[in-house]
């Protein structure tokens, strides 16, 4: 991750202000016993949330803490039991093409080059072949494959085959992109570049996030508010929304100033439990929200 400062604008972090690409209201997920026992699983409960178009937002929280199951309902790969999740004001039903998702696990057709996997979408929703040849072309610049474009999945990198992964979804003009712990199996420093990767394009598209990590320095680094989740089995609570934290601080953003580790502190009390500390970010009248 970079350590350079600048003083662009901070992104939009208020949903009210920019329009609301995703709200949930009393989200509950239950799990029925696999056991016969009746025995359920509350993996969520009470979920409240409302996010920003072009808003970058982290979900948070441990193992267990049901992210990735918010994830997927919003995904719409499973059905909440209570609540209700929209998207643009549209009821979530089903998956849809106004939602991409990126998972850990690329996910790429090994027969296929790297333009015919990112052209797979656009090729079944029988665009022209002008425009799939026009979107292929400028997604694989858009993530910096221009010379591999004709290589097969096995020929490259982790990270270089997550960025197929990320360009398939992207070709598709989702409103909303939906990342699960996408960056998880990767080495550190093509995770801190991948990391800087996405946060450009995510600004130049203006494509609204949401990234769930169990990392609390990934989602300071990204994020424009960060949903630390609660609960999970170690508490014998269902998965909430213990607080939501805004980062108002610019891009590309310095991992070693005290206002970014300010804030790191700060989640990571809000995960363990513990009394807050001060935070010099509250005090400071040098960096703006």
């Amino acid at each position: 991750m970079s350590s350079t400062t600048t003083t662009a604008p901070v992104r939009p972090a208020e949903s009210s202000a920019v329009g609301v690409a995703v709200a949930l209201s009393g989200v509950g997920k239950v799990y029925p016993g696999r056991d016969g026992s009746g025995s359920e699983t509350h993996a969520l409960e009470g979920v409240d949330l409302t996010i920003g178009e072009r808003e970058f937002v982290c979900i948070l929280g441990g193992s267990g803490c049901g992210k990735s199951t918010l994830l997927r309902i919003v995904a719409g790969f499973e059905c909440a039991t209570a609540g209700e999740v929209t998207v643009r004001g549209v009821p979530v039903r089903a998956p849809g093409p106004d939602r991409g998702v990126v998972f850990q696990d690329y996910g790429l057709f090994p027969w296929l080059s790297v333009a015919d996997n990112i052209a797979f979408g656009l090729r079944r929703r029988k665009l022209s072949k002008d425009r799939v040849d026009a979107a292929v072309a400028r997604f694989t610049a858009l993530v910096g494959l221009e010379r591999f474009a004709s290589r097969f999945p096995g020929q490259l990198s982790g990270g270089m085959q997550q960025r197929v992964a990320i360009a398939r979804v992207l070709a598709n003009d989702p409103a909303v992109l939906l990342m699960d712990e996408p960056f998880g199996a990767l080495d550190s420093l093509t995770r801190e570049a991948m990391q800087h990767e996405i946060q450009a394009i995510a600004d130049e598209l203006g494509t609204t996030v949401v990234f769930v990590t169990h990392s609390v320095e990934e989602a300071v680094y990204l994020a424009d508010r960060v949903v630390v989740m609660g609960g999970g089995p170690s508490t014998g609570t269902p998965g909430h929304v213990a607080r939501v934290v805004p980062v108002p601080l610019t891009h590309p953003r310095d991992v070693t100033s005290p206002e970014f580790n300010a804030i790191k502190r700060e989640l990571r009390n809000v995960i363990h439990g513990t009394p807050l500390e001060a935070s010099p970010l509250e005090a400071s009248e040098e960096v703006q929200p």
